[in-house]
């Protein structure tokens, strides 16, 4: 699956996504609320990146707690007449206290170069596929599960608006791995199912009604034999596991829209998760890179 291509370069892949996070986590480091300023730095930072591209880029302003906030929207079409529309999304606050390294700058830096490998991608010319990368504002608390995290306002206001996603995918911490026998849980009842006791792969999590995405996906992330991949299909929009809908895919599932959560499994890898540890230091960089190539390659292949 890796083409002779610029964009599947490891190396450079890997030096952008080790640059995306120097940005977010040091240069700019806590992103939470109690540090608008940041957020509307690392906001005009991803706005940048994405006109660098090539692509086109609008902002979607709201206000919450007396601030301005905005999720960052960028236009991909991958033929003159797409058929296809995807979401490919990631949140880029961080919880208080914290700069994020894995949650969320890991993920946001895989979406910004996704972003870019894919517009190099000379077969990309090949895919029926229009992609909306969205760099969601607010998926931490205070303002998760209210109506202002960013994923919402997204969700929202393209139902408003009748707007066609055949398939999004959030991104929700993708930098981190272990690998001793025992690291990796999960929440019950899966730990009698079978699942790898070692975190080197990535999930992919979806509901019923997104069962053909996420098999799509799925068999497409095969194709990479440096990337372990293990999958989750769960009914009830996730509601009899609370934990699978932890991020901004479950605004998607809400509104009835085909949505996957692609993740390192957070809290039940990271022993990082929430705290000032989660620096950049901890993350796996070459385990990201992975990522950018096989999510490239299922883009560029998408036909109908």
């Amino acid at each position: 699956m890796h083409k002779d291509t610029p964009s599947f370069d490891k190396q450079i892949i890997r030096s952008n996504l080790q640059n995306h996070v120097t940005m977010l986590t040091r240069t700019i480091g806590e992103r939470s609320v109690r540090v608008p300023g940041n957020i509307e730095k690392s906001a005009g930072y991803i706005q940048a990146q994405f006109e660098e591209y090539g692509l086109e880029v609008r902002r979607q302003t709201y206000a919450y707690a007396g601030n301005s906030y905005s999720n960052i929207l960028a236009k991909m079409r991958l033929s003159e007449n797409p058929t296809v529309h995807y979401v490919l999304g990631a949140h880029y606050d961080s919880v208080a206290g914290t700069v994020g390294a894995d949650d969320n700058a890991s993920a946001v830096a895989v979406l910004l170069e996704t972003a870019r490998a894919l517009k190099q991608d000379t077969a990309s010319g090949q895919s029926a596929l229009e992609i909306t990368y969205v760099a969601f504002a607010l998926e931490e608390p205070p303002a998760y599960g209210t109506d202002y995290m960013g994923s919402r306002v997204f969700a929202a206001s393209a139902e408003q608006a009748r707007e066609t996603i055949d398939g999004m995918i959030c991104l929700e911490m993708v930098g981190y791995t272990c690998h001793e026998p025992g690291c990796q849980r999960y929440p019950f009842p899966l730990q009698f199912f079978g699942y790898p006791k070692t975190g080197n792969f990535i999930g992919i999590v979806g509901n019923v009604d997104s069962l053909p995405f996420s098999r799509g996906l799925r068999k497409s992330f095969l194709r990479n034999p440096n990337l372990p991949v293990v999958s989750l299909t769960v009914p009830f929009n996730g509601w009899v596991l609370p934990a699978v809908r932890l991020s901004d895919h479950a605004s998607f599932w809400d509104k009835g829209y085909r949505a996957v959560m692609v993740t390192d499994s957070a809290f039940f890898r990271n022993p990082h998760y929430h705290l000032p540890s989660d620096t950049m230091e901890t993350l796996d960089f070459d385990f990201m890179a992975e990522l950018v190539i096989s999510l490239t390659t299922y883009y560029a292949s998408v036909t109908n």
